[in-house]
């Protein structure tokens, strides 16, 4: 708004050395405004550098230069913190404030350029150059103004905040420049949008920016308006709507309507009593349905009784089926649905042998079931089902990132339900089935909450019995239910929630399991499955063999399914055709159907090669063979790794290194072998990543053989950890290493001594057709892995330990 004119006795413009005219005044910075020329403003004054300057300008000619300041937090300020162009203003009134602050009327004079500041304490001092505009009259200015002075006549009239004097005060501005300030100092808007118009030197500039953002100002209005027009509507709509209910609540009395919730009330109190519900559900269920009584059927709040109450009587609270505690039965039904896995179905057994004994006091039982895909996992809760006679429920917990899967919404969210637990619960409809929940291992965790957290308290049998679902909000007894879990590998989930359950590993099938379980199920499946019955085609062991050995290279079985489902899908085709189709798949035939073979019998080398060593090693899909190649060329002793490896790995192949320069005499190497050569060590499938110790004394195999130009045997697999001493460390996954060895056509495995104790775990089979070598030492390796001897210093200890054959560890042919 403007004031009349603030008489002042400013002092002339000085030149400088250059001829510029300056002026030398106080400076006040400002925090959060900006002040235009012709603008009376107020100011807060209140650090001891600004009073000082205001005392000074008191003491001269009221005059002063005021700035805003780029950062408004800071306290001190230097000519890099205020912006370069401000505004000269005269002090108009002053009044002490008694927090020791000074309110300030100043009105702005001119716009001027802060060059330096002569003056930092007491008070700052700046020498600025006066910015004076001229402003011909031209027909464009003049349409221009007329155009704001419009639209800040329709902003006054939409905002109700400006007062009626800045718009008298607009009708009545001569000049551009005039109008723009006027009207950048009454509209809203940021400081730094302020600065922009008062660095705008150029008047006709200046008003069109102005323009620009009395059109963004008027849309801002116009919408609160509209807004606000709304919200009135809303309450008039409100207040309409409450008189008409009143008139339909006397139009459904009048109609009868209230004999038919009276009739809902009544079914819903005869089921609650019917379920057998603890106290205190049925005291929640007594109040919603209290609550649902004293609305009328019309309310929206009705809708959500409703569905809550059903979810409260059509859930289980005490309906429970009777376990079958027959031990025999059990063991047949769990063999005619799978085969081998002795060790899982002697802890069902168990399971139900305790049942039988001890009766309902017997302790819930969590099993998690960790193995490769396609082994049967799932399949197995559900057999384990039929075995005790249970209701059989399934959810699958991968990808599930949000904790209210598992745990419910609350009731106030709009299409709230429970969490997955209790609606397994519900389509269950016993408060003790087998509850499987598939893959734990992938439950991811995001701003929604760990879901794996949520699944502490359902796993947990010393918490599980008072289970509170956020939407049920009243516990339920979850220590009746038979929770069964599965996982590829055991490393992601946490091991708070690793330490409620019964860890039960499913190894890998061997081939003659692979072709029982061909025999015995998946033929006749599939055959089934495809409308081939089982007169009508039949496989050859042969083919199966065939099938298992070079078009399938799995842990499991479901590729190997998948397989013979393309074979009965294609025969059911000629039927349907017409066509001729076999009665008898042999293997001959498999080409014709399943196409070239897509695995190699065998991986080993075609013969023994120097610097190329097989290792073998762990995945979650089961075992595979691993190929360690190492090549030593003319350089300078440096050692590169390639293969995408990690960093276990790199340590190993530095260890082997290092215990290769220990024993050069031994092996007949020069002592300055390293410093003359170059080693390269490379593991194929390079964009595979790759780590772990259990390729340490693979690495040392093929980097001794490529230095001792000696061949590493082509049916020799080893796995180990190699210390700088030459001492072999035990590793893990010993029968899921020796199935892959076996797959793959090997005849011996090299492993740690210390691993000779997990041989009874290898099937039968496979130990009568591989030679287990059980080491201790890089020296037994190399005795065992190179087809050339080394004349080492030391003799080689017996290649098979006798407690190796103690546990049942049986040398090949």
């Amino acid at each position: 708004m403007t004031t009349p004119q603030v008489e002042s006795d400013r002092p002339a413009d000085t030149l400088d050395e250059d001829g510029i005219a300056t002026l030398e005044l106080p400076l006040i910075p400002l925090r959060d405004t900006v002040i235009f020329p012709r603008m009376v403003s107020s100011l807060l004054v209140g650090r001891d550098r600004s009073l000082k300057a205001v005392e000074a300008a008191m003491a001269q000619d009221r005059t002063i230069v005021v700035a805003a300041q780029r950062n408004p937090s800071q306290q001190d300020v230097s000519l890099e913190d205020i912006y370069e162009i401000g505004t000269e203003a005269v002090i108009g009134r002053l009044l002490k404030m008694p927090d020791g602050s000074t309110n300030l009327l100043v009105q702005g004079q001119r716009r001027v350029r802060i060059l330096a500041f002569s003056q930092i304490d007491p008070w700052t001092r700046a020498t600025v150059v006066p910015i004076e505009e001229t402003e011909p009259p031209s027909e464009a200015g003049q349409s221009l103004m007329r155009s704001v002075q419009v639209a800040f006549e329709k902003c006054a009239k939409l905002s109700g905040n400006i007062a009626e004097e800045a718009q008298v005060a607009a009708v009545n501005a001569d000049t551009p420049g005039w109008l723009a300030d006027l009207v950048a100092s009454t509209i809203e808007l940021s400081v730094p949008q302020r600065q922009e118009l008062l660095e705008t030197l150029d008047s006709l500039e200046r008003l069109e920016k102005v323009r620009l953002l009395l059109a963004k100002e008027l849309d801002v209005l116009e919408l609160q308006n509209q807004i606000h027009g709304r919200a009135r509507q809303k309450v008039d709509d409100a207040q309409r709507e409450f008189i008409l209910r009143e008139q339909l609540k006397e139009i459904q009395r009048e109609l009868g309507d209230a004999e038919t919730h009276a009739t809902e009330i009544s079914e819903y109190r005869e089921k609650i009593a019917e379920l057998g519900m603890p106290q205190e559900v049925m005291q929640k269920a007594e109040e919603e349905l209290g609550r649902l009584a004293s609305l009328p059927s019309s309310s929206p709040e009705v809708s959500v009784i409703r569905n809550y109450l059903d979810w409260l009587v059509s859930l289980p609270w005490s309906k429970e089926s009777v376990d079958n505690l027959d031990i025999e039965l059990a063991a047949r039904v769990l063999d005619a649905h799978h085969y081998g896995l002795p060790k899982v179905k002697e802890r069902i057994l168990e399971h139900i042998a305790v049942r039988k004994l001890a009766g309902s006091t017997a302790g819930a039982t969590i099993l998690c079931f960790v193995g490769p895909p396609g082994v049967g996992k799932t399949s197995l809760g559900r057999s384990i089902a039929t075995a005790l006679g249970r209701t059989f429920v399934r959810v699958s917990l991968g990808g599930i990132r949000d904790e209210a899967e598992i745990r419910g919404h609350r009731r106030t969210y709009i299409g709230a339900l429970p969490g997955r637990v209790i609606q397994a619960l519900r389509n269950a409809g016993t408060i003790n089935p087998v509850y499987m929940m598939d893959e734990i291992d992938k439950v991811g965790m995001d701003f929604r909450g760990d879901p794996s957290a949520a699944l502490l308290e359902v796993l947990d049998p010393e918490q599980n019995f008072a289970f509170v679902d956020h939407y049920l909000d009243v516990p339920y007894n979850l220590s009746k239910v038979m929770f069964i879990t599965t996982a590829n590998i055991l490393e992601p989930i946490p091991p708070p929630l690793r330490d409620r359950m019964e860890v039960i590993e499913l190894p890998g099938y061997v081939e003659e399991e692979k072709l029982h379980i061909a025999r015995q199920f998946l033929v006749s499946k599939q055959l089934s499955q495809h409308g081939l019955g089982p007169d009508r085609v039949r496989f050859s062991e042969g083919a199966l063999k065939r099938i298992i050995s070079v078009y399938t290279r799995e842990a499991g079985v479901r590729n190997l399914e998948r397989e013979i489902g393309t074979i009965c899908r294609k025969i059911a085709r000629a039927v349907a055709e017409g066509e001729h189709a076999p009665s008898l798949v042999g293997a001959s035939s498999l080409g014709k159907y399943l196409g070239p073979p897509r695995f190699l019998v065998g991986e080993q080398e075609e013969a023994d090669a120097v610097g190329v060593a097989m290792g073998v090693h762990w995945t979650e899909a089961g075992g595979d063979l691993t190929t360690v190649e190492a090549t030593v060329m003319a350089g300078q002793g440096e050692l590169v790794l390639t293969g995408q490896l990690g960093d276990v790995m790199k340590e190993s192949a530095m260890a082997a290194l290092s215990y290769t320069r220990a024993r050069a005499n031994d092996l007949g190497l020069a002592s300055d072998f390293y410093e003359k050569s170059d080693i390269h060590i490379h593991l194929p499938a390079g964009a595979v990543p790759k780590d772990g110790p259990s390729a340490g004394i693979t690495m040392a195999t093929a980097l001794i053989s490529a230095l001792t130009k000696r061949p590493v045997r082509r049916d020799v697999v080893m796995t180990g950890e190699i210390t700088i001493r030459g001492r072999v460390l035990a590793v893990g996954g010993l029968k899921e290493k020796a199935l892959a060895a076996h797959r793959a056509g090997m005849r011996t495995l090299v492993l740690p001594r210390k691993n000779s104790k997990d041989l009874t775990d290898i099937p039968e089979d496979i130990r009568k057709r591989i030679q287990f070598v059980c080491v201790e030492r890089m020296d037994e390796v190399l005795e065992v892995a190179l087809s050339v001897s080394l004349p080492l210093a030391k003799p080689v200890p017996e290649r098979v330990a006798e407690e190796a054959q103690e546990t049942a560890a049986v040398e090949g042919d």
